[in-house]
């Protein structure tokens, strides 16, 4: 027995002298969000002195391992390190993800990278945390306005609607945490019921290429994201507060976040906001104030293969509309757009009264993903909205207090995607969405519905996948189709069914007829394709080329199918056309791109081609029992945008910068060889900013913004009769306002309050000398001036 127990110790012996330990462990080490290569990494081998650390393309090798399997430690700095178990066997290839964040304590910077997972062949405009901060009293409109390619569709002064290269309304897609607004968004006075102190990261695409967002998005898409919470035991905030002039109001926001090591973590964010009638130079902007409350509630778990989150936000906005847009005969609107003054001017007051908005918008959702090491990472969402839309006209009466529009719109939304790495050099992305739509019209309100009551189905597919051809080379395709089905019940007047020639069209959806009323039920299905195609070269380090096409298709929307009637908070009627197809866009964009800390640039020249587009213009003025309105009307016809973008940016001292931005975009009416109505006029912002970090971080900023008059426009003119003087005359709706240049003047100081705590105080005036000027883009410059100048004071406390 000795004798074999002897034997079977020395060939043990002999095959551990044996043992091949001449093997290597290779591979990458990635972000687990993004797949971003982590540069730096450091890989130590548990029990022995081996470490390594990864190349300048997130490689590593480690040399001289034995068939046998070891504990490996891996981290990153701003990363979490993590242990990984790797069984060797010959030869072996393993890559490692760590899960990425920024700490997030006392500053945050959020930049812009071109291989983001949202498109790959589009360069991302991105606005960093600072600059949102800066718009704390603003809205997402204004925000997104210091972008070149981005304007603003405004109704006054506190209705601001985004504008990517001359597309608005249902042609841009915000997405709010993960969840695509749906709010109404239809309507040119709609604003986003977003609250900007809630965005930690805000990105634009100008264009339809990220097809996992949407298909429809001709103009682009704007992602609003909380700022990441870091997985490690914390409790973190902020608090800001800013006082302006002009509306002589403040708002305050502040946030909490409590995280811990184990993955828990919750972040609760609130703001209040109140500004009184806002002032031209001249004179008082009577009932434009605002009253806005917001909250939201982030939570959840986050591990690194698996995670679960849960979000809601309620946003509430009362807005008032310029008094003066409500006016009583056609005599009336022709003094009002002739005049250099408002017809109504009364004293400053925090009131609103009608015409205004009351806006309640509910978000929830809730998401969860799980990570499979040969499948990918696969995730569930389900998010719930409910918008109500209360519009008040100025009515008498018993009434005066009742709303004469009274929408609430519920939307039930489920998405599953998957994100895969299929190879080193093929990424795949691919989902479904499925989403149910309800929007009741209140019959009570003593006015006809603008926007009838309706079931909106949606179900939507998407392939996206990009190709790692070589180091220089980027190759992105990708696929989506969208199935849009609705059933409405819609009360048509009999005169306007007929006059539409709607009576021989779609006589089979007649319900019943009524005496000067038919009761329809129309029954809509849309098929929509979209599809994108891209590459991005990199020449080095610095430069780039990205090259996308995409092609875009959207169903019209509610308001371009059923409006018929008085749009209270837009101070006109409105008329939609139940025979309506699909827009169908095709979008070319290039972009070039110096990515330089001295002198950076981006060149983005587009054409943007799009047939059966709806747009909605001047046709008439119509007296109503509640006043003389203008009369606009959607109408379908062949367009065409092109224009170019173009950023630089210049470090010409060590201190100072000089920015610059330049937006040129021209749209044309094919159909009728015209340029196309509320087109942005060329503009250009120029700005020199010193910062010394050494200063308590000093900043100090004056910006330059010219916008030239818009001088293609169509001929939307009309003529009415005046009852008084028994003549016709011409209403000029369409002659565009003279160029404007305003100068704007910002500034920010650091104070360390503790080792924790940091006071930032800022000043900033918009506006610098008061100048008067109208805005061709504001729907309300028929009847006021834009603003005057405004002085801010903004404190910010981090802890």
């Amino acid at each position: 027995m000795r004798t074999y127990a002897f034997l079977i110790l020395l060939l043990c012996s002999i095959s551990s002298i044996s043992q091949n330990c001449d093997n290597t462990l290779s591979g990458t080490v990635t972000d687990l969000h993004d797949g971003s290569l982590l540069v730096g990494a450091i890989l130590i081998v548990a029990g022995s002195e081996k470490a390594v650390q990864t190349d300048i393309n997130g490689k590593f090798t480690i040399s001289n391992l034995c068939n046998d399997t070891y504990s490996i430690q891996v981290s990153h700095p701003y990363c979490l390190a993590k242990g990984f178990t790797v069984k060797i066997a010959g030869n072996t290839t393993k890559n490692f993800k760590l899960e990425h964040h920024l700490e997030e304590l006392n500053q945050v910077t959020v930049e812009g990278k071109a291989f983001s997972n949202k498109s790959k062949t589009i360069l991302e405009n991105t606005i960093s945390k600072e600059e949102l901060e800066r718009f704390s009293s603003g809205t997402l409109g204004d925000a997104l306005n210091s972008l070149s390619g981005v304007s603003s569709l405004n109704t006054g002064n506190t209705v601001i609607k985004p504008l990517i290269n001359g597309l608005h309304s249902s042609r841009v897609v915000i997405i709010n945490n993960g969840v695509r607004m749906e709010d109404q968004e239809w309507g040119a006075e709609h604003a986003p019921n977003v609250d900007i102190n809630s965005v930690g990261n805000l990105t634009l695409i100008k264009g339809a290429g990220a097809l996992q967002y949407s298909g429809d998005a001709l103009g682009g898409v704007i992602i609003a994201e909380a700022s990441k919470v870091p997985v490690k035991d914390s409790l973190y905030g902020k608090t800001l507060f800013t006082a302006a002039s002009n509306g002589r109001g403040s708002s305050i926001t502040s946030q909490l976040t409590k995280s811990y090591q184990s993955g828990w973590y919750g972040t609760v964010q609130g703001t209040l906001k109140r500004f009184g009638d806002f002032e031209a130079p001249d004179y008082v902007l009577s009932n434009t104030g605002i009253f806005e409350r917001n909250a939201s509630l982030l939570f959840g778990f986050n591990h690194f293969d698996y995670g679960i989150e849960g979000y809601y936000s309620f946003f509430k906005n009362e807005i008032g509309i310029l008094r003066a847009s409500h006016l009583g005969g056609a005599q009336d609107q022709i003094r009002a757009i002739n005049s250099d003054r408002p017809l109504i001017i009364n004293d400053f007051t925090y009131d609103i009264d009608a015409p205004k908005q009351d806006v309640t918008h509910h978000l929830a959702r809730i998401k969860g993903f799980k990570r499979f090491d040969s499948f990918g990472k696969l995730s569930l969402q389900y998010d719930f909205q409910r918008n109500n839309r209360l519009e008040f006209d100025i009515r008498r009466g018993d009434d005066r207090d009742k709303a004469s529009l009274d929408l609430e719109l519920d939307t039930h939304t489920l998405l599953l995607d998957l994100d895969s790495d299929l190879t080193d050099e093929i990424n795949l992305k691919t989902g479904l969405m499925a989403r149910y739509q309800n929007n009741f019209a209140d019959p009570n309100t003593g006015v006809r519905r603008l926007i009838p009551d309706y079931d909106k189905y949606d179900l939507g597919i998407y392939a996206i996948a990009d190709y790692r051809w070589n180091d220089n080379l980027l190759l992105e395709a990708g696929g989506r189709f969208d199935y849009t089905y609705m059933d409405a019940f819609k009360f048509y007047r009999t005169s306007f069914w007929e006059s539409r020639n709607y009576d021989e069209l779609f006589p089979e959806i007649v319900v019943e007829e009524l005496a000067n009323q038919i009761l329809t039920n129309p029954q809509l299905n849309f098929y929509n394709a979209s599809a994108t195609l891209g590459a991005t070269y990199d020449f080095d380090d610095e430069y780039k080329l990205f090259f996308n096409y995409s092609l875009a298709s959207r169903a019209p929307n509610p308001s371009e199918l059923f409006s018929e009637g008085l749009h209270h908070s837009a101070s006109r009627i409105e008329l939609g056309d139940l025979r309506f197809n699909s827009e169908i866009g095709h979008k070319i964009a290039l972009t070039f791109q110096r990515d330089n800390d001295v002198f950076g640039f981006s060149i983005n020249p587009y054409i943007n081609t799009i047939n059966d587009f709806i747009i909605i213009e001047p046709t008439e003025i119509q007296q109503t029992v509640r006043g003389n309105f203008q009369v606009w009307e959607y109408r379908q016809t062949n367009a065409q945008l092109l224009g170019v973008d173009v950023d630089a940016s210049y470090a010409f001292a060590k201190a100072f910068r000089f920015n610059h931005q330049f937006s040129f975009i021209k749209g044309y009416d094919r159909t009728r060889d015209e340029p196309l109505i509320s087109i942005p006029a060329i503009n250009t912002k120029n700005e020199v900013v010193y910062q010394n970090p050494d200063l308590k971080n000093l900043r100090l900023a004056l910006q330059s913004e010219y916008v030239f008059r818009q001088n293609e426009f169509p001929d939307n003119n009309f003529e009415v009769f005046i009852p008084q003087t028994e003549t016709m005359e011409t209403v000029d709706v369409s002659t565009p306002p003279d160029a404007y240049h305003l100068l704007n003047f910002n500034s920010s100081i650091d104070f360390n309050i503790n080792k924790k705590s940091k006071l930032t105080v800022g000043f900033s005036v918009a506006n610098l000398f008061d100048t008067s000027y109208r805005n061709y883009l504001n729907r309300l410059r028929y009847y006021a001036d834009d603003l005057g100048r405004n002085f801010l004071l903004n404190l910010k406390i981090n802890y």
